[in-house]
């Protein structure tokens, strides 16, 4: 079982978009969209949810009204301005209570004097396992705030890999985050190839560099696609020369195309609607299919 992982420098280089396309080409596939913090590949693949599952990461300090009274050591030393006096429960008094911005650091538990403060397990979002046209889906929702995206998207990643091992599936596709942070490490960390979707524009060639160098570190084959390559022919050439010079592989070049838009409107990929960049999005994907096949067997697959 081999994972692909389809990453960007940055948001909004048609990555997903793309994902979807290659979900939709590919024979026997498990997609899982690691893009927990932004998570948008289920407007295309519309899923229908099978089970849902909570996301608890870290601690939320949580105060006890009964046993609370209102001496404000708690406020004092959150150096997190996350914990308040309020007026108690009912109209008796002032009570501590806390907000959402706890990071769980425990100072206010320690040196509470009533021992009205405890740390509960914060849920920090969810994760679904879901089936689609194409196939099962793993994807996940990080709430507003929440943390550790980075250890929800090892989640997702170890659940669709499982899945495709129940499942007899030889490849998962995952739609990862855009950037170069935690959660883009968590997503590309020991998986077989990463595609880098890029555009064609000076901030494309910057992004491009910062992700072929956090891939190099890792190790990690990596093969990179311009998409809308047209726009700039020229910033298009430069880009395939960072590639190759890093030691990555052309993917191939993808067309503007405004019929991809008229597609997401009717939640279907760019391959079902075939739009103008439909052939270019096959050579790609057949690109793809070829490194993958060349690729070594890994030791967990």
């Amino acid at each position: 079982m081999k994972q692909v992982v389809i990453i960007s420098g940055k948001g909004g280089t048609g990555k997903t978009s793309l994902t979807a396309s290659f979900a939709r080409l590919a024979e026997h596939v498990i997609c899982a969209d690691c893009d927990v913090d932004a998570s948008d590949l289920h407007l295309l693949l519309t899923p229908q949810e099978t089970v849902r599952y909570p996301f608890v990461s870290g601690y939320q300090a949580v105060v006890d009204p009964d046993l609370c009274d209102g001496c404000g050591i708690c406020e004092t030393v959150c150096r997190f301005d996350a914990i308040h006096l309020v007026p108690g429960t009912n109209g008796d008094g002032i009570q501590a209570k806390a907000t959402t911005s706890c990071e769980g650091c425990g100072v206010c538990i320690h040196l509470c004097p009533q021992q009205a403060i405890q740390a509960d397990d914060r849920r920090c979002g969810e994760w679904m396992v879901s089936t689609t046209r194409i196939g099962t889906m793993v994807h996940a929702r990080l709430q507003p705030g929440g943390e550790n995206s980075g250890k929800l998207v090892t989640t997702v990643r170890n659940h669709a890999s499982k899945l495709a091992e129940e499942q007899g599936v030889e490849m998962v596709l995952v739609d990862g985050p855009p950037g170069v942070g935690c959660p883009v490490i968590a997503a590309i960390t020991g998986t077989d190839l990463v595609v880098v979707v890029t555009e064609p524009t000076v901030s494309g060639v910057h992004d491009l560099e910062r992700v072929l160098a956090l891939a190099g570190h890792f190790e990690v084959p990596v093969m990179v696609c311009t998409n809308k390559w047209d726009l700039n022919p020229g910033m298009t050439e430069q880009i395939e020369k960072v590639a190759i010079h890093a030691g990555a592989q052309v993917a191939g070049r993808i067309r503007y195309d405004a019929e991809v838009t008229i597609a997401q409107m009717e939640q279907l990929t760019a391959i079902e609607w075939n739009s103008p960049s439909s052939g270019d999005i096959r050579l790609v994907w057949q690109a793809i299919e070829e490194r993958v096949s060349a690729l070594p067997v890994s030791p967990g697959g």
